[in-house]
C-alpha cells in the first residue's frame, strides 16, 4: 500500500528515485496511499477519530481546541481550500524546486500537506464531520515537496532548522509541535545520523518531533521516525467502529517487528479530510473524492497528523510538559489494541503524571554521510542523481552543519549555510496570516542545469475559482498549462 511517487508536471521534472535505477520511481517519503472504491476499508471521519482517541463527548479532552498552541507543518505545503481558516495557518519559507515559479510557491500542488492540514486545523465549514482534531492552533506550512513529492533530505533538516530558529516569532502561538510525515530512505544509526540530529535539536529545543512510522511495511522504521528522541506514530485499522477493543496495526506499516518500534498507534486507514482540488492525488486517484471538498486516504501520515493534533491538544491543557513528559505521557495513557499496542487516548494523557523515567543523552553528532540518509530515495536531474556530500546547491559539510544547527545559527535570514534560500524576513500577506518572503535560487543544479531556467518552473498547476467563504471572486494560481 506505498505510494508511489507521481511524475512532476512539466519539460524537466524531479522526482524520487531509486539510486541504482536513476529512470525508475521509488516508493515515496510521503507516507500515504489515497483511497477510493476499496470497500474493504470503512470511511473515517475526523468525528470518528475524536472517539476512537478518547475525544468524545462528554470528555475533558473534547473541550481543547489547540488553542495558544504552534504546529509547524513540514510538507508539501498548503493549499487556501474550504475547510481552512486563513488567519489559522501562515506560510514560513517554501524550500521546494517549486519555490522558483511564482504560479506554485507555498502551494500544494501535490494535495498532501493540504490533507494533513484537515486533520489538524480543518474548520469544519464544508462538513460538520470535518472539524480538525486541534482547530484553533496555528500551523506552519513549511514546504518542501513538489508536485510529485520530490525533495531532498537537506531541505527537510533546513526546514527543521527554520522551525527552531523561528518557533517564538508568534509568542501567542510558539510553536511547539513539527508534523513530519516523511521518510529519508536509509536506515543509518542516529549517532551520526543529520536528519536524526535535526529532529533531536528541535527536540532539545522543547519541540515535540512527531514522525511517521512508514509505509512500506518494512521491518525497520523510516529515518527519522527510528530515532529514540522522536514519537515515531504507526497506523491503526479501527475497522470503523469506535473501541480500540478490535483495532490491530496496519499491516503497511513499517518497524511492526522491532524491538525499537514506533511509540504509538493512532487511526491511519480510511482517513476523510481535505480535498485539493487540481493536485497530483487529487487528479490521479478521482475515486477518493468524497464530494467536492474531501478526499479519502491512509498511511502513518494520517496518522502521524492525528498524533501531532493530539499532542498540541495536551500542551494547550498542561503546557509545562517537556518533549520527553509528552512521549512518556502518550505512551503510559494509551489504550491497548487487540494486538497489544498502544493506541492513542488523549482524555487519559490529560490526566495521566508523568512517570518516572530516565531521559536519555546520548544524541547524535549530525556529521554521518547524506547517502546513509537517503538510502535509494535519490532526486534527480536531467538524468543526475544528487548523491554525496552535497546538498541541492553544493558541497555540504556535515560536521559545520551540525556545529551551526546546534547553536541554533544555521540560518541567518533567509541563508541557510551560506546559501541563500529564502527572503530575510516575514513579508506581506497572502490567503495565509502570514507569508515568509521568497528568493530566486543562484547558480546551478548538482546535473548543471541552471536554477534560473525555465525548465526548473515546471508547468503551472490548474488554477481554481471559488465561490464562496473567503475565497469568493479570487483566483490562487495560475490556469495556464503553458
Amino acid at each position: 500500500m506505498a505510494l508511489a511517487l507521481l511524475p512532476a508536471f512539466g519539460g524537466a521534472p524531479l522526482r524520487t528515485a531509486a539510486a541504482a535505477n536513476p529512470a525508475a520511481v521509488a516508493a515515496g517519503p510521503w507516507a500515504s496511499a489515497w483511497m477510493g472504491g476499496d470497500s474493504t476499508v470503512a470511511s473515517v471521519t475526523m468525528r470518528d477519530v475524536r472517539t476512537m482517541i478518547g475525544m468524545g463527548t462528554g470528555t475533558t479532552a473534547a473541550g481543547l481546541t489547540g488553542a495558544g498552541v504552534g504546529i509547524a507543518l513540514i510538507d508539501t505545503g498548503v493549499a487556501p481550500v474550504p475547510g481552512l481558516t486563513a488567519g489559522q495557518i501562515v506560510n514560513g519559507p517554501d524550500l521546494s524546486f517549486e519555490s522558483q515559479s511564482g504560479a506554485l510557491r507555498y502551494l500544494d500542488t501535490y494535495g498532501h500537506g493540504t490533507h494533513m492540514a484537515g486533520i489538524m486545523v480543518g474548520n469544519g465549514s464544508t462538513d460538520a464531520d470535518s472539524v480538525g482534531l486541534a482547530p484553533k492552533a496555528k500551523l506552519t506550512s513549511i514546504k518542501v515537496g513538489t508536485a510529485s513529492g520530490a525533495v531532498d533530505a537537506t531541505q527537510v533538516m533546513a526546514a527543521i532548522d527554520w522551525v527552531v530558529q523561528h518557533r517564538r516569532d508568534d509568542p501567542a502561538y510558539p510553536i511547539r509541535v513539527i508534523n513530519l510525515a516523511y521518510g529519508a530512505g536509509g536506515y543509518p544509526t542516529h549517532l551520526t545520523d543529520p536528519v536524526m540530529a535535526a529532529a533531536e535539536y528541535a527536540w532539545r529545543a522543547g519541540i515535540v518531533v512527531v514522525a511517521a512510522a512508514g509505509n512500506g511495511g518494512h521491518t525497520k522504521l523510516a529515518n527519522p521516525a527510528k530515532d529514540p528522541f522522536v514519537i515515531g506514530v504507526g497506523s491503526a485499522a479501527t475497522a470503523g467502529t469506535a473501541t480500540n477493543a478490535d483495532d490491530t496495526v496496519s499491516t503497511f506499516t513499517s518497524g511492526i517487528y522491532q524491538t525499537i518500534t514506533f511509540c504509538v498507534v493512532a487511526p491511519g486507514e480510511g482517513i476523510v479530510s481535505l480535498r485539493d482540488p487540481g493536485s497530483s492525488i487529487d487528479e490521479a486517484y478521482p475515486a477518493a473524492r468524497q464530494g467536492e471538498s474531501l478526499f479519502r486516504g491512509s498511511g502513518t501520515s494520517q496518522a502521524t497528523a492525528v498524533t501531532a493534533a493530539a499532542v498540541a491538544l495536551l500542551l494547550q491543557a498542561r503546557p509545562t510538559l517537556t518533549p520527553n513528559d509528552v512521549k512518556q505521557v502518550l505512551v503510559a495513557s494509551a489504550s491497548s489494541t487487540k494486538d497489544g499496542r498502544a493506541m492513542l487516548n488523549v482524555n487519559r494523557a490529560i490526566a495521566t503524571p508523568v512517570p518516572a523515567y530516565v531521559p536519555r543523552t546520548q544524541y547524535s553528532t549530525g556529521d554521518g554521510l547524506l547517502d546513509d540518509s537517503r538510502g535509494t530515495s535519490r532526486v534527480v536531474s536531467g538524468g543526475a542523481a544528487l548523491n554525496g556530500q552535497r546538498d541541492i546547491f553544493g558541497s555540504f559539510n556535515a560536521p559545520a552543519w551540525a556545529y551551526q544547527s546546534f547553536r541554533g545559527a544555521a540560518w541567518q535570514g533567509g541563508v541557510w549555510m551560506g546559501r541563500r534560500f529564502a527572503a530575510d524576513g516575514w513579508t506581506g500577506t497572502s490567503w495565509a496570516a502570514r507569508t515568509w518572503g521568497p528568493a530566486a535560487w543562484t547558480g546551478t543544479s548538482w546535473s548543471g542545469e541552471s536554477w534560473a531556467d525555465p525548465a526548473w518552473q515546471g508547468r503551472y498547476w490548474s488554477g481554481r475559482y471559488w465561490s464562496g467563504g473567503p475565497w469568493e471572486g479570487r483566483y490562487w494560481s495560475s490556469d495556464d498549462w503553458g
